[in-house]
Order: structure tokens, then sequence, then C-alpha cells
């Protein structure tokens, strides 16, 4: 006669014991999506091995941890095993240049200005799955420099002031012009620059050299002509005067955050928030910053906390 009772019991306990798997699938399910949800916001960031890339990718680094995405660092690649990296998946956002998008990459030989060539990397890559968000002005190209002082006194801001000068100064048979060895005898390098200003210099006239010697020698006007970095950080700190290209010659290497679309479709607002760092970027920025390490010894871990407090980014 106990047995009714004890089925009521039984029943009771299957009950139970139902409800608890039931909670315990939710848990999981909700421990899953918190994970997953986790797992989008980590972000492997790849960089260059030079200075400014040091810079950008500390700056953007700080920056998006102070949003709340996790953030990896792997920096020190040169830009081909950084762009392999990046197409494969190994890195989600990196900072690349559009001129090394569409010389080397892409081997785009046009002449285009900043937002043709822009727009033209930026539809090369949209099929592989890379989308280049906002480009920054920060351009980091070829530049010719001269001593900062003795551009006052000439007053030359260009190129063709710089070539005219170069004509009719009889005094100008004694400018040097130092440059490193792969621009001296690249395709695109110094002849080409040479004839498209309209300028003739003798052998003696040009001197290959290394290119961090260019700056000093610029700086201690051993040289009157260099070829700089426009973005150096020894280009303000060593008093050169970068001359405009007024005829387009060198190719624009702006800056441009570079991110896997997968990457952008699981973390909707990585875009707008790239794109209002990029937009805080530019040349004279990059130079203190570059400046600050290459010059006065500035950890980049502290020149872009710098930056991102200035900038109100934090």
């Amino acid at each position: 006669m106990a047995i009714a009772p004890r089925r009521a019991r039984m029943t009771t306990l299957f009950a139970t014991l139902k409800r608890l798997a039931r909670t315990c699938v939710i848990g999981v399910t909700l421990i899953a999506a918190s994970s997953s949800a986790f797992a989008q916001q980590k972000l492997v960031l790849g960089a260059k091995n030079f200075t400014e890339q040091y810079v950008l990718a500390e700056v953007t680094a700080q920056y998006l941890r102070s949003l709340g995405y996790t953030v990896e660092v792997r920096s020190g690649l040169g830009s081909t095993l950084m762009r392999s990296a990046l197409e494969n998946g190994q890195f989600d956002l990196v900072w690349d240049y559009t001129g090394t998008a569409a010389l080397v990459y892409d081997k785009i030989n046009d002449k285009l200005d900043p937002q043709a060539m822009y727009e033209r990397v930026k539809a090369l890559d949209a099929p592989r799955g890379l989308v280049w968000l906002n480009a920054s002005t920060l351009n980091d190209t070829y530049a010719l420099g001269l001593p900062s002082k003795f551009a006052e006194e000439t007053g030359i801001k260009t190129i063709s002031e710089l070539a005219a000068k170069l004509k009719s100064d009889p005094k100008a048979r004694h400018y040097v012009f130092g440059m490193d060895a792969e621009f001296a005898n690249r395709p695109d390098g110094l002849k080409p620059l040479l004839a498209t200003y309209g300028i003739t210099l003798r052998r003696s006239q040009m001197k290959q050299m290394d290119p961090g010697l260019v700056y000093t020698a610029l700086h201690n006007n051993q040289l009157t002509i260099g070829l700089v970095y426009t973005t150096d950080g020894r280009v303000k700190g060593f008093g050169i005067t970068p001359l405009e290209d007024d005829k387009h010659f060198f190719p624009p290497y702006n800056a441009v955050p570079v991110v896997r679309k997968s990457v952008l479709d699981h973390n909707p607002k990585l875009a707008a928030q790239l794109n209002a760092l990029s937009a805080a970027l530019n040349n004279d920025v990059i130079q203190d910053m570059n400046k600050a390490v290459d010059l006065d010894g500035t950890p980049p871990q502290d020149v872009a906390k710098q930056f991102l407090q200035s900038h109100h980014l934090e």
C-alpha cells in the first residue's frame, strides 16, 4: 500500500532533477555567451619594426584598452610579414600606409593623389576581407630637407624653388645632396626625381650614406640637401625644413587603420572608435611623438599616454 506515495516521491524527485538540469543548461549557455562576447573583445594588433609603428601600436593599444578591449600587441615585423599575418587572420588590425599597399602589395605604378591612392587600395582589399578605415593626414613619405637656417635665409619652400636656385646661383654648384643607397639606385628614386624637377647635379654633389646620418649631416651643415622622411622625429629635433613636393613626385604614405572585416562585424563600435583616433593623427603630432622616443629617450608607453590624455581619447 506504500507504492502510491513512493511513486509520488519519485515523480517529485524527477521534476526537481529536471528543473535543475534546465537551470544548468541555461547557466552554461549564459557562460558560453559571456565567454564568446569576451572573446570578441580581444584584438591582436600587428606593427612594423620602426619607431613610428611602435608609437602607433602603443597609442592604439592603450586607447582600445580604455574602451574595454583586450589588446595583444605583436610588433617588430617587416611590411610583408605584417601584411601576411593580417591576411591569414593572425592579426586583427594594423596601421599600414597607402603607398606601401599600392607599391609593395598591389604593384601599382600609377601616379595617384592621396585620395585616389586611398580609394584604390581600399577597393582592392575589400574582396580580401580587409577594410581600410578613414585615412589620417599623417603622411610618412619622402621629402627633400634643408637645414632650417638655410631655408629661412634663401626663402626656399618647394622643390621647384630649390631647382631654380640650383640653376641660377653659382654658389649652388657646391651644394651636396645626401641620400641612402637604395633611393640613389631605385628606378623610381633619384634619377626620375631629378628629371621631374629639371635638376642637374654633378657626381661630386651626390653623396650616398646611411639614412640616419643624413639627418645628422643636415644638422651639422655638412649637407645642403638631404633625403628625409616627413614624419621622422629628427626633422623637428635637428632643425630640418622639409620642402613641399609641389609636382607630387613622391607617392603618398598616409597611415590608415586596416581591420579584418570579420573583426568589425563582431565589434560594431570599433570602426568609429578607430576613425576617431585616426582623425587625431597628423604629421606634427607624430613628429613630436617620434622625437620624444628617438631623441629624448621617452618610452613609447609614456608618449602614447600623454598623447591620449591631451586629445581626450582615454
